[in-house]
């Protein structure tokens, strides 16, 4: 998924490809910012050694960051950041087998000191994706522009909206709401 001739900066995994569906929106984000990315399945359940060799591997490969997402019991984002020095941002997702995804959240949730992940909302995806090029953004000047423009569009659809509300006549009349 990297640009062409770019090398990945983040990386996106999950435990499982029926987490697709959610992690894709992590992917859409980066691809709008031009964030080289790669993006497989590593299981901390079903291929243990894979994810070792994967989280023990990704900073010499360039990567800066590692976007996880889990279902379940949610293994997979703690144990990439117990082998890797590198941020991991936790995505919890409410899987088949997760109890409304409380499970998930938890267990990305309450690290142990020392194993910190950073834990987005509840197949949050998109919110791993601006993360992860928020942190890119600290030492990438072009980056930091692209980051400063999305706010400030994100700003302006929110003025457009309170424009609407105010010409439909709902404006500092609350007891209409």
């Amino acid at each position: 998924m990297a640009a062409e001739n770019t090398k990945p900066q983040v990386g996106i995994i999950m435990g499982s490809d029926s987490d697709l569906p959610i992690m894709k929106a992590a992917a859409e984000v980066l691809k709008e910012f031009e964030v080289a990315f790669e993006l497989t399945v590593v299981s901390a359940h079903r291929t243990p050694l894979r994810m070792v060799e994967y989280a023990s591997s990704a900073a010499e490969r360039g990567l800066k960051v590692i976007i996880a997402g889990a279902g379940g019991a949610a293994h997979l984002p703690g144990m990439i950041a117990s082998i890797t020095t590198l941020p991991v941002i936790g995505v919890p997702v409410k899987s088949s087998n997760s109890i409304d995804g409380w499970d998930s959240v938890l267990s990305i949730l309450q690290m142990p000191n020392g194993v910190p992940v950073a834990t987005v909302a509840l197949d949050a995806a998109k919110n791993a994706g601006i993360l992860a090029a928020q942190i890119l953004a600290v030492s990438d000047e072009g980056l930091s522009k692209k980051m400063v423009q999305f706010k400030q569009q994100m700003q302006k659809g929110v003025d457009e909206k309170i424009d609407q509300l105010k010409f439909a006549g709902w404006n500092n009349n609350f007891d209409k709401l």
